[in-house]
């Protein structure tokens, strides 16, 4: 079985869930897992490094328990956002004004909400809900963090792995084998090149790292946003 343990998020939740329930903000874990949507060996499997915590499981942790994304990730110490632990009212605080402390810059599209990504950011609107977070070296307004499903970008790319996207403007420069995020009716990772006609960009392919995936194209006008890889987060420990 997979050992976990060294994994700093999962480092993280353990002394996080200590302080939980130190606090009495839960009552062990039977009742964080039922406020995270999951179930009590789940919750002993992260404890106990056997498996890593999800996506969706941090985005709840942020929302319900005022946690501070950056101490998960291993870029702060302090557990909780401004206020501490959530009492028993923050239900009654939208999500919408829920920060995950600092610059709080980075907007997080989890695999569960990235479906209908390609439709909803085209409505300004769609992001105002979604959590944010920040990572102290990443300056910038409008980043954008996607949870990665698959294998078609490994090694670079792994599994659950979260990757920082700046969104480009109809106009801004391309650079062939660099990794973005390419919108159609889908949403995927992929290094780019260029195909041209003359001095016009026809068709972009698309290329996976991990060669068992081929290459394929998309029209330039099927695009409807490309955002530039500015850095992963990722929950695999260095070996």
């Amino acid at each position: 079985m997979a050992d976990f343990s060294d994994n700093i998020v999962n480092q993280r939740f353990r002394e996080l869930y200590d302080a939980l329930e130190s606090s009495k903000a839960i009552k062990g874990k039977s009742d964080l897992a039922n406020k995270l949507d999951t179930y009590n060996h789940v919750i002993n499997s992260i404890l106990k490094g056997k498996r890593n915590i999800t996506v969706e499981q941090l985005s709840k942790l942020f929302d319900i328990y005022n946690v501070n994304a950056n101490f998960l990730f291993g870029l702060s110490e302090e557990k909780f956002r401004e206020g501490g632990i959530a009492s028993g009212d923050m239900d009654a605080i939208p999500t919408s004004s829920m920060t995950f402390g600092g610059r709080s810059n980075i907007t997080l599209v989890s695999d569960k909400v990235k479906a209908g990504y390609a439709i909803g950011h085209q409505d300004p609107s769609y992001l105002d809900d979604l959590p944010k977070f920040s990572i102290p070296s990443i300056s910038g307004s409008n980043l954008i963090a996607f949870e990665i499903d698959g294998d078609s970008m490994m090694p670079t790319i792994t599994q659950g792995d979260l990757v920082v996207c700046e969104p480009l403007e109809r106009d801004s420069p391309i650079y062939d084998n660099h990794v973005y995020v390419v919108v159609t009716d889908v949403l995927v990772a992929k290094r780019v090149q260029q195909i041209r006609s003359g001095s016009e960009v026809k068709e972009l392919r698309l290329i996976s790292d991990n060669k068992i995936y081929q290459p394929y194209s998309v029209g330039a006008d099927e695009v409807t946003q490309l955002l530039k890889v500015r850095c992963r987060v990722t929950s695999y420990a260095i070996s």
